[in-house]
């Protein structure tokens, strides 16, 4: 249930320190408190809430502001909860009208919060921080009044990539070790509701020894991975058997074991199924892949880097204006980025309400509908266009060189996308998603981009106050000096400097 309370912090004064003293207005969380628009903010998240229904929730800014510290310092639930509690300036961060030396919330409500921040909540963030900005801006760049003509306007920047989630590396022999042990513990569980004397034997200690063998080597042959995997496929194989003998002995029409056992069978069920297909077949892929037991649902994503040839997560496909950068299209399987351009254009104009003027992407982008689309719109494509390059004559020699100019200068201005997934990475550990289940990845995800664009808010603010005080200081400056001025040419004074100005 929504716990309506107004989100407006105390001032410096307001906020009661038990050890004597005040905080620091120079801080960097108290500024960046007073430029991030929490009333809007909780109205999104307020969304995903009934408000007459449960228990009264925690409060809204609370909630965010714990939600935007702990992916600015990249920490993990638990120390979150313990930064807030020691942390005075955290605590006036987050809304707090005095320190207390007491835990806001206990570390397991961030499952919870991210289970209920989906893409309604976060959309409406987006659409808050845009408006935002929006406001910062200077009357030129507002937009068009009514009654002009509204014209392509802007710079759009598209790009995907991919994020990695804390799983450990999957191999063919380590997965179906792991098959095996769950195997074996669905044995030992489901024989102690059997009234057998003799549990079923499964050659474990022998299993063990020889993925141990085998997973020591540093380089070991296609020759032993191929055995130990025939090898692993044989136990387990047996392990059903003796699984599926002892649940028809069980009985019952409900699977006798609790919901967690039961997934993980038909997911070792299903990881069997496909490495034995790949081993028949001699193959090294297949549709679907489960990379992870426990997450299933994380897919191998084909990125073709040097250093980073297949990556394990998911898949974004991200469009950034004037700073801000949004997730269009969230996927856990690898899909054709091209594909999304049209619709991310047309969110463009939801958001903008025009058609950008330029699309600058990769060349992937660049496909015959994604460009005669953007014809048809008045949208110029920042690449290379298609077909044979034009014969360098001496009439159009110099259109040429503008048109390489300015393909230069649109691979340029499109750094700055490849730059907010590096941040991202490197800062926010995009990199390192260490949720489990797939709406929390994808809440971790996009609180990760919500942190980046109100670090760009910040800054804006921060330029906007910046101007003003600029200005301010220059009206000053000039009322000082027409002072003067006023002064000097009096008939008196201008008496007194007359010998002085014919000199």
């Amino acid at each position: 249930m929504i716990r309506y309370k107004s989100s407006r912090q105390l001032s410096l004064e307001g906020f009661h320190l038990p050890f004597g003293g005040k905080l620091n207005s120079e801080n960097r969380w108290v500024k960046w408190s007073h430029t991030i628009p929490w009333d809007k903010l909780a109205t999104g998240y307020y969304k995903s809430m009934s408000g007459t229904q449960g228990r009264p929730g925690k409060d809204a800014r609370l909630v965010i502001g714990a939600v935007i510290i702990k992916h600015k310092l990249s920490l993990s639930d638990e120390e979150t909860v313990l930064q807030i509690q020691e942390n005075p300036y955290l605590q006036y961060f987050v809304g707090l009208s005095s320190y207390k030396d007491e835990a806001p919330f206990t570390a397991s409500l961030f499952v919870t919060i991210r289970k209920r921040m989906g893409d309604v909540v976060f959309s409406s963030f987006e659409q808050t921080i845009l408006a935002s900005l929006e406001e910062k801006k200077t009357e030129k760049r507002i937009g068009p009044s009514e009654e002009d003509p509204v014209e392509n306007q802007g710079k759009m920047l598209v790009d995907a990539t991919a994020a990695e989630q804390a799983i450990r590396y999957p191999t063919d022999l380590s997965l179906l070790n792991e098959c095996r042990e769950i195997s074996e513990a669905l044995i030992d569980e489901l024989y102690k509701l059997t009234e057998f004397k003799k549990k079923p034997r499964t050659y474990r200690q022998q299993a063990r020894k020889k993925h141990l063998a085998l997973a020591k080597k540093r380089n070991p042959g296609g020759k032993a991975r191929r055995k130990g995997t025939r090898e692993q496929l044989q136990y387990l194989r047996r392990n059903f058997g003796y699984i599926e003998g002892l649940l028809d002995l069980i009985g019952g029409r409900c699977f006798p074991l609790p919901h967690k056992r039961q997934r993980q069978y038909w997911i070792i069920q299903h990881v069997y199924d496909q490495q034995f297909t790949m081993y028949k077949d001699k193959k090294r892929r297949c549709d679907n892949r489960i990379v992870s037991i426990h997450q299933p649902h994380v897919r191998p994503i084909l990125r073709g880097k040097a250093s980073h040839k297949v990556e394990f997560g998911s898949k974004l496909s991200v469009s950034m204006v004037d700073g801000i950068a949004v997730v269009d299209r969230f996927g856990w399987d690898a899909f054709n980025e091209s594909t999304d351009l049209i619709d991310q254009i047309e969110r463009y104009k939801g958001r903008c309400g025009c058609y950008p003027e330029v699309v600058l992407a990769d060349g992937i982008y660049g496909t015959r509908a994604n460009r005669q689309y953007m014809k048809e719109k008045g949208i110029r494509f920042g690449g290379k266009p298609l077909g044979r390059p034009k014969k360098k004559t001496s009439k159009n020699a110099e259109q040429i060189k503008q048109e390489k100019q300015q393909r230069r200068q649109d691979a340029l201005d499109r750094i700055p996308v490849e730059g907010k997934f590096g941040q991202g990475k490197n800062g926010y550990r995009l990199n390192y998603i260490r949720a489990k289940t797939l709406k929390t990845s994808e809440a971790w995800i996009n609180s990760i981009f919500l942190v980046m664009n109100l670090m760009v808010l910040f800054r804006v603010c921060c330029l906007f106050l910046f101007i003003q005080l600029k200005a301010i200081i220059r009206e000053l400056c000039e009322s000082a000096w027409e002072g003067i001025w006023s002064t000097i040419t009096r008939k008196p004074m201008r008496g007194m400097l007359s010998p002085l100005m014919g000199m």
